[in-house]
């Protein structure tokens, strides 16, 4: 029989030191662990009493009572702190420093531990997925195209392994804890080497901040976790430093809001690179493009071909959406890495993300293993060689800064806009473009061709009528402008068929919910944020997309009583946990201070660049502390993108006729007027694009 009252006294005594720790501190991972190997032993001592028929009724009661007891200090203790509550749960998988923790207890009392059974290795893509699996044709053509292309797979070969001092000692428990007590005020950034001048696209050039990241990719350096704070040109980093790697092809993992900037951005930086996006199946993609674009929500049906694919570099975007490694997401981007390693010798691998901490330090588990620094168990490569080479173990307090730089050698690079604020300006603009690919969009797609078809139909019967002997070659780009005017007056008497307004409104309601997820991801990785919207529906569809992301928000809306108004605006100013605010452009566009963020979500575009300027100018004030980004959502190929354009052409025009230009200021009839005119002359230019339906 096992000695039931020494694993009591032993759980008495671990209970007590727990709950004393927790009321001095939050828990740090070593007390979790503690808890939550308490947990795991009070659950299994509790079936054995209950089982053991050998002992009396009355001295198994006396058993029952004391193991209550202890349960009811573990109740207490994780009332005080919330994240330990989820350790209790019957699911809740322990952590290994629970279960060597555990093991220690056991020990403690004379009782070996049992054997743990090897952990079973799921396969990446379950079989009842298996059959969603896709090969694109043209990935089909380009294996044929290159038959005898074989990886390195001696290059990738691992050294040799070597005696190591460190091997009887568990590591990633103390590394994780190294972050959170040996931090000492020191920023988690790795030394950069000074910038030098790289070759980039006429008209693009790189802030120093980037430069210096770029040169350590130059410099060898292959495998980076990029926490720069949302605005400071992520996106771009990781293309140059790709391109002055060579890590072509080079697979980039992204949430699907921004696909379609990453391919822009790919355009712009890296043009001598096709780069191709993975819609649905893929149908479309180019086989062979050297950057691969895919959003984690298609992963599980092109992860196949795309692990044969050769990769030479991989880079995940918000890197956070893969810290839970149960996720099927996570196993996903987990082993396509795994393959990259095994096929490619030193691939750059490049973990994106504002946020690389959401819930505890543990966040860093899988992010760290994706780079390849450590395993399910233990530091790997590298950081196991930097960590025998401190000459120190776990037992030396000393330890912990010493692993803790360590670990930001491989790659940690963390700046914030407070850091960097002369490489940027004060206040810009950042376009994200989004692909409304759904019903919804495929609808707007539709309407604006029936809009661009009644623009040309209107345009011939005005050009047959004319009497006018004067024949134009060509469009007749004055009769254009024309048609697009009395399309714009009628606009307020029609009843039936779209027109520009509620085209804009359409679209605005569909970018609605991908707007609302980038707010979110915005509040998560670098504070609160601002989003403007200009109709009630847009406002409530974003509403209900971050209640359903767990954000908390307040609202500004037209129809609220100032004290209802005021509510709203000290909640979001002065509570830590409102993250956004939702405004209405017009009910918040003036008067209002919320210098609280730095950065602002644009939802719906304006009509006049006066009117985005207002709007921006809420954080961009007197008193923000730090450059503001205003982030403005556009819906790519619709109307959308045109009515930005022109807002951008007409930017600056007041201040300039404030400072004395001759030049005349624009309206908003005239951004209306110049979209309409726009859409006729590209109807009349690619008839067959506005043919037929959608």
């Amino acid at each position: 029989m096992r000695p039931g009252d020494d694993v009591m006294a032993v759980l008495a005594r671990a209970v007590r030191d727990v709950e004393g720790a927790v009321a001095r501190r939050a828990a740090t991972p070593s007390v979790r662990a503690e808890f939550q190997a308490i947990a795991l032993l009070l659950r299994e001592e509790r079936a054995r009493v209950v089982a053991d028929e050998s002992s009396s009724a009355a001295y198994r009661s006396e058993q029952l009572k004391r193991l209550d007891g202890i349960a009811a200090i573990l109740g207490r203790v994780a009332v005080r702190d919330s994240a330990l509550l989820a350790l209790l749960a019957d699911d809740a998988i322990p952590s290994e420093g629970a279960k060597e923790r555990r093991r220690d207890m056991l020990k403690a009392v004379g009782i070996e531990p049992e054997p743990e059974e090897p952990p079973v290795v799921e396969p990446a893509v379950d079989p009842a997925l298996a059959e969603r699996q896709v090969v694109p044709q043209s990935v089909i053509s380009r294996q044929l195209a290159n038959p005898f292309l074989a990886p390195d797979f001696e290059a990738a070969r691992p050294a040799p392994a070597r005696p190591r001092r460190l091997a009887g000692w568990e590591l990633l428990g103390p590394l994780f804890s190294s972050f959170e007590r040996a931090g000492g005020g020191a920023p988690a950034c790795m030394e950069l080497p000074e910038p030098a001048p790289w070759q980039v696209p006429a008209g693009l050039e790189l802030m120093p901040h980037q430069a210096r990241m770029v040169a350590a990719a130059a410099a060898g350096h292959r495998t980076f976790l990029l926490a720069d704070e949302p605005g400071l040109g992520k996106t771009a980093q990781s293309l140059v430093a790709a391109e002055v790697s060579q890590a072509y092809p080079l697979l980039v993992v992204v949430p699907n809001v921004v696909k379609t900037n990453w391919a822009r951005e790919a355009g712009r930086w890296t043009p001598n690179r096709r780069a191709t996006v993975i819609q649905g199946n893929g149908e479309r993609i180019d086989g062979f493009a050297d950057v691969v674009i895919v959003n984690y929500e298609v992963l599980d049906r092109h992860v196949g071909w795309l692990g044969d694919f050769g990769f030479r570099g991989m880079v995940v975007d918000e890197a956070h959406f893969i810290k839970n490694k149960t996720s099927q997401r996570s196993q996903h981007v987990l082993e396509l890495a795994e393959r990259i390693r095994s096929r490619t010798a030193r691939p750059l691998l490049m973990a994106l993300t504002g946020t690389p901490l959401i819930n505890d330090i543990d966040d860093f588990r899988a992010i760290w293993q994706f780079l390849g620094w450590i395993d399910d168990t233990q530091p790997l490569g590298p950081l196991t060689d930097c960590l025998e080479e401190t000459g120190l173990t776990p037992a030396d307090r000393s330890f912990y800064p010493a692993a803790r730089q360590c670990v930001i050698d491989l790659g940690i690079v963390r700046r914030r806009k407070v850091d960097v604020a002369a490489d940027i300006p004060a206040r810009r603009i950042a376009d994200l473009p989004v692909e409304l690919d759904d019903k919804a969009g495929r609808s707007i797609r539709a309407a604006e061709r029936e809009l661009a078809r009644r623009l040309v139909k209107r345009y011939e019967s005005a050009l047959a009528a004319r009497e006018s002997a004067t024949v134009v070659e060509g469009i007749d780009h004055g009769l254009v402008r024309k048609v697009a005017g009395w399309e714009l007056k009628d606009t307020s008497t029609k009843t039936a068929g779209e027109n520009v307004f509620s085209m804009m409104r359409r679209i605005g309601q569909a970018k609605a919910g991908l707007a609302a997820d980038y707010a979110a991801q915005l509040a998560r990785s670098a504070g609160k944020v601002v989003f403007f919207a200009k109709h009630v529906d847009v406002m409530d569809v974003a509403e209900e997309t971050l209640e359903r992301l767990g954000v908390r928000y307040s609202s500004i809306r037209g129809d609220q009583t100032p004290t209802s108004r005021q509510k709203n605006i000290d909640a979001f100013v002065n509570d830590p946990d409102v993250a956004v605010v939702v405004c209405s452009l017009t009910a918040a566009g003036v008067g209002l201070n919320l210098q609280v963020a730095s950065n602002i979500v644009l939802a719906e575009l304006s009509w006049t660049d006066a009117e985005q300027t207002q709007a921006i100018d809420r954080a961009h004030r007197i008193g923000q502390t730090e450059p503001v980004t205003a982030w403005r959502i556009i819906a790519a190929q619709t109307l959308d993108a045109r009515i930005a354009e022109l807002i951008d052409s007409k930017a600056g025009l007041a201040a300039r006729a404030l400072d004395g230009s001759d030049e005349e200021t624009q309206s908003s009839a005239d951004v209306q007027l110049e979209a309409l005119v726009a859409l006729l002359t590209q109807a009349l230019v690619q008839p067959e694009a506005y043919a037929g339906r959608s």
